[in-house]
């Protein structure tokens, strides 16, 4: 059933607003995918944080514009299903890439992040980046180790004075 000109609107304006606050996409081939296959995709996506849509590329064109995505607009042909990952840059991708692990007739055709068109083989790398938890861990991480080799540095100077002490006191009770 086509849709009218109202419900194209809305479509393009969802679409539009997932995408300016999306991290990361990802296009999609989804043809020979029956409908269970389809909507296990989205279970798992809805679960990750991802936003999965099948909009027509007209719909999907206009939609993209003014946003980071808009590096997709020349790539969108055939039937494809758009993914948006609103937590982190990585979530679009671990979901496309476990997905594509069971179903063959899922092809990822491209992956947009930061406003750069990347390759499909590029999606284990994205799919490998660290969620926003693991990200704040690396950052914290980062940020303690020279306080804590400078507290370490601070402590062995008295600790080692104490040893040279003892190893004195020890040299003249021998003598």
């Amino acid at each position: 059933m086509p849709l009218n000109f109202a419900q194209k609107e809305a479509v393009v304006a969802e679409v539009s607003e997932v995408a300016r606050n999306a991290y990361s996409a990802i296009g999609a081939e989804y043809r020979g995918l029956t409908v269970a296959e389809m909507t296990a995709l989205r279970l798992k996506a809805r679960e990750a944080g991802v936003y999965v849509r099948v909009v027509k590329n007209t719909l999907a064109r206009r939609a993209l514009v003014d946003t980071e995505f808009e590096c997709m607009t020349e790539a969108l042909k055939g039937p494809l299903v758009l993914a948006f990952g609103r937590n982190d840059p990585g979530s679009v991708a671990r979901v496309a890439k476990e997905f594509a692990k069971d179903h063959g007739k899922f092809q990822v055709q491209m992956i947009a992040l930061s406003g750069q068109l990347l390759a499909p083989t590029e999606l284990d790398k994205v799919a490998k980046m660290p969620t926003y938890d693991e990200a704040i861990s690396l950052l914290m991480a980062t940020m303690k180790a020279p306080v804590q080799k400078l507290t370490s540095t601070l402590n062995e100077v008295p600790g080692k004075l104490v040893r040279t002490i003892a190893a004195v006191r020890e040299a003249k009770e021998a003598a």
